[in-house]
């Protein structure tokens, strides 16, 4: 029986004996009490006090329980929650989510962090890749997290997000209908990134403003469709996909997966949310043993 129903069992029992306890000291009861009934309340006092022990115990045994699942769910999120961040970077995901340029979580804009220096701790070559930034909250974490000296490509069509196609299923093309016709809602209720003027300026004035500077930390923000841009020769550390749709997803795929340096890694954002997404990364994976799939938080795919 889960912990939780036992307490919940344990209270309706003290709940139970407290209202015996109070109709047997209830003025109905004789001045000179009969020895039967004295003995029936000791009797009760004292399950009374062994219930309410056992609650109190099982209590603890809950908070202790759950906080070992929250420790699961960080150890799960994150390949190594040991690490510590700079001071800085913290920071950085702070002002990233009070500004609201990112649909990420704390903890998983912090994973991210963690990833880039872990890969600059381990000294490995590579880029460092976002492709599909939306107003550019994580990808301002990661550069802030990586040396400035690392390079860092962001691809987006800074724009409305292209249509999916046959590839994808009818929760992704409802998705995107609803995109279309103008009803999407932004992060925390601002204008949807798809729908702003100049979201290019915006995400290059985000990283500014954010002390990340795109020209002094060697950061690229390439605007186009990535069927167009992402055309790489040089080894990938790390790369973190949230293109959405099938298509976007495959072309990643297929351009930066054979380019991931030993020991690097590919997080994909959207494989638990949209079908197309998973669709492409089953079909890709599915015959190359030299990657490791992690079920986590976010789908990471580790180069063997």
């Amino acid at each position: 029986m889960p912990t939780s129903d036992v307490v919940q069992r344990g209270a309706r029992v003290v709940r139970r004996l407290s209202r015996g306890v109070r109709r047997r000291l209830s003025p109905a009861v004789p001045a000179t009490p009969d020895p039967q009934q004295v003995a029936e309340l000791k009797r009760v006092r004292k399950r009374l006090r062994t219930a309410r022990a056992q609650v109190e115990r099982l209590t603890e045994e809950l908070n202790a329980v759950r906080h070992e699942l929250s420790a699961t769910r960080h150890s799960v999120r994150d390949p190594d929650p040991t690490i510590a961040l700079p001071a800085e970077v913290s920071a950085t995901v702070e002002r990233v989510r009070e500004q609201r340029l990112s649909y990420l979580k704390a903890a998983d804009l912090e994973m991210l962090a963690r990833l880039v220096v872990q890969l600059e701790q381990s000294g490995r070559p590579g880029l460092v890749i976002e492709a599909g930034t939306a107003r550019g909250g994580s990808a301002i974490v990661m550069a802030a997290a990586k040396s400035p000296e690392r390079p860092m490509k962001v691809y987006d069509v800074f724009g409305m997000i292209p249509p999916p196609t046959d590839k994808d299923g009818d929760d992704v093309h409802r998705r995107y209908e609803l995109i279309r016709s103008g009803g999407s809602a932004g992060v925390g209720g601002d204008t949807y990134y798809g729908y702003r003027d100049d979201l290019y300026g915006e995400v290059t004035e985000s990283f500014a403003r954010c002390g990340v500077e795109v020209g002094a930390h060697s950061v690229e923000l390439v605007r186009g469709l990535f069927s167009d841009t992402i055309d790489l020769d040089e080894p990938v550390g790390l790369a973190h996909l949230d293109g959405d749709w099938y298509e976007s997803t495959m072309t990643c795929l297929q351009r930066i997966a054979p380019l991931i340096i030993p020991g690097g890694r590919i997080v994909l954002d959207d494989y638990y949310a949209w079908s197309g997404c998973k669709t492409a990364v089953d079909e890709y994976f599915a015959d190359r043993p030299e990657f490791r799939l992690e079920q986590r938080a976010k789908l990471h795919v580790v180069r063997l």
